[in-house]
């Protein structure tokens, strides 16, 4: 490391003001932040100092998708031979699975970080660090046969729609994967069916999600896959969407930590169950007489509450905030899930539709809490 210290040292005054290669500061400036910790410190003032800053945040949310990221690969390698009536290996499962994702995660960094560099170096910005968790979100949350031209355009209508119009990172209103896959969704259905998933060649099978939505019969959970295999992920779906125990075990990389909030997971899972639970009241069929905790182990419940809900920069930010942001989020999704025959899978509609008014949610906390105060002031004063 030493060695390619010194090399980058020695060429980065070509990089610099009034180099050979200024133009490209930016670009060069991304290349050494990955490589190496800023050497950027403050020097006068008053600031609170810790290790922590974007890239680590985005590094460790990298680091929490990777136990989705191998079992949705040996998945999709699991899901292809058993529709083929063959029983393999864990090792040749995970190995077709593995060269099945890997072009989907190329296509995503190299299209979402060409227009990032792109925007960068025609603004004269440094190149953020926040695509590295969205170019690894976009391929787990979508089938894995989805063609690469057509992930390419879905990416670069995220990256350039719904972040570099806003202002780049930390300024976007919604949360970028999420609009890859919305995008996907309207554009080209036929590829991300709600009902089936494409998990091979020519070949869809129908996730629990489109079991429940067109079931007639008169034990729904029992025609469904066992709750212990939808725990464990042994179900069609997109790559990382599948195993809510791999999920959780992000989530737990997020928690102990402190990247993700707790309080926007906790509420999640609330507004879930009881919407679950006004639907077991009402009890119309047989996907609204499901149990309600059968919700957080189909279509993408899980991993949407655990990476999507909880950007910093889409969700909300207060406290209190935060609470009745995640509720309404569970409670949207299990409501359009059931309800909604085009689309049953209601986790990315329901995000997008809470980020867009996680700020208003905000605005009236912190006018609550403004009048609160002024109220107590009132009557110490008296």
């Amino acid at each position: 490391m030493k060695a390619l210290r010194n090399y980058v040292d020695k060429i980065k005054p070509h990089f610099t003001k009034g180099g050979k290669y200024e133009k490209f500061e930016s670009v060069f400036d991304a290349f050494e932040t990955f490589l190496f910790v800023p050497d950027k410190v403050t020097t006068s003032g008053a600031h609170i100092r810790d290790v922590i800053d974007s890239k680590r945040v985005m590094i460790m949310v990298v680091i929490a998708l990777l136990p989705a990221l191998f079992f949705g690969m040996w998945n999709v390698g699991y899901q292809h031979f058993t529709s083929l009536g063959e029983s393999v290996s864990w090792t040749t499962a995970f190995g077709y699975g593995f060269w099945k994702v890997l072009p989907l995660i190329v296509v995503s960094y190299v299209v979402g970080l060409g227009i990032e560099f792109a925007f960068a170096q025609a603004r004269g910005h440094e190149v953020n660090e926040g695509y590295l968790v969205t170019g690894m979100l976009i391929p787990l949350i979508v089938p894995p046969d989805i063609p690469l031209w057509m992930l390419a355009i879905a990416v670069a209508f995220a990256v350039i729609f719904g972040k570099e119009v806003f202002g780049g990172t930390g300024m976007n209103v919604f949360n970028p994967a999420l609009l890859a896959r919305a995008f996907l969704f309207f554009a080209y259905p036929s590829h991300m069916s709600g009902d089936k998933v494409w998990i091979t060649d020519g070949v869809t099978q129908a996730t629990p999600l489109g079991t429940a939505l067109t079931y007639s019969g008169n034990n729904l959970p029992q025609d469904l896959p066992s709750f212990h295999d939808m725990f464990m992920g042994f179900i069609p779906g997109s790559v990382g969407e599948t195993s809510t125990l791999m999920i959780l075990i992000g989530a737990a990389i997020l928690l102990i930590t402190g990247i993700a909030s707790w309080r926007i997971m906790l509420s999640i899972l609330a507004g879930g169950y009881v919407m679950g639970l006004i639907f077991n009241l009402v009890g119309h069929n047989a996907y609204m007489e499901l149990p309600p905790y059968y919700h957080f182990v189909m279509g993408g419940f899980a991993f949407g509450m655990v990476f999507m809900a909880t950007d910093p920069v889409s969700a909300a930010q207060t406290n209190t905030g935060k609470w009745i942001y995640g509720f309404l989020i569970g409670l949207f999704a299990v409501l359009l899930r059931v309800v909604n025959p085009a689309y049953p899978e209601g986790m990315m509609l329901a995000i997008l539709l809470m980020n867009a008014f996680s700020s208003l949610i905000d605005y009236y906390v912190v006018e609550a809490n403004i009048k609160r105060r002024l109220k107590r002031l009132k009557v110490k004063s008296a």
